[in-house]
């Protein structure tokens, strides 16, 4: 005879069982395509950035890389 601990006898597991439960897949989908996007951005600004000249002391050269200049 061997003792099997069940959910209810064991706290570890029944945090994992109440965790499987509650899983959404979606909605981590979701915030990882978020995150790409922003990681797809980033790559895209840099690569801008490396290839222009910036006159650091122009304001509106700062506010365009910054996005808030008016198109």
């Amino acid at each position: 005879f061997s003792f099997i601990p069940t959910a209810s006898t064991n706290p570890k597991a029944a945090l994992k069982s109440k965790i499987v439960a509650e899983f959404r897949p979606q909605s981590l989908i979701d915030e990882l395509l978020l995150y790409k996007r922003s990681e797809d951005q980033i790559e895209l600004k840099e690569k801008q950035l490396s290839t222009m000249r910036v006159d650091v002391c122009s304001t509106e050269t700062l506010k365009c890389l910054k996005g808030k200049a008016p198109r």
